[in-house]
């Protein structure tokens, strides 16, 4: 049986080029779907995605060259808001992120991803007592 890095680094690397395809369509990355999203969620300022995204700002640096990217396709007003163009862009792209999601679990029972996500956060925190 492999270690749990291995799985975890073997995981996290299907995931990346599986969602890169998936968003492959709309030119976009899986960071420009984050910061898509979280923009859709409510966030107004690069410091606002900045700070909703910390865990991916500390290893990639400011999401603000991707706020300016979705701003300069027209999706993001200078107010920070979705443009109508950019609603209609976040419905398209969650469509395609649902639907990749449920391939990644298709055959996973509810328990046994809750008790997976469990386990994850427990390994998590152990981690970070250290």
């Amino acid at each position: 049986m492999k270690p749990l890095g291995w799985w975890l680094r073997h995981v996290h690397e299907l995931l990346e080029s599986s969602m890169a395809r998936a968003l492959d369509a709309e030119s976009l990355t899986r960071r420009h779907w984050q910061v898509l999203n979280t923009i859709a969620r409510g966030a107004r300022t690069p410091e606002e995605v900045d700070s909703a995204l910390a865990p991916f700002v500390a290893t990639d640096g400011s999401m603000t060259a991707k706020v300016a990217d979705l701003r300069a396709r027209g999706w993001v007003a200078e107010t920070g808001e979705l443009t109508e163009a950019g609603r209609e862009a976040h419905a398209r792209v969650e469509e395609r992120v649902e639907a990749f999601r449920t391939s990644v679990t298709t055959g996973i029972s509810d328990d046994d991803y809750r008790t997976t996500i469990r386990t994850l956060e427990r390994c998590a925190a152990n981690l970070e007592r250290r």
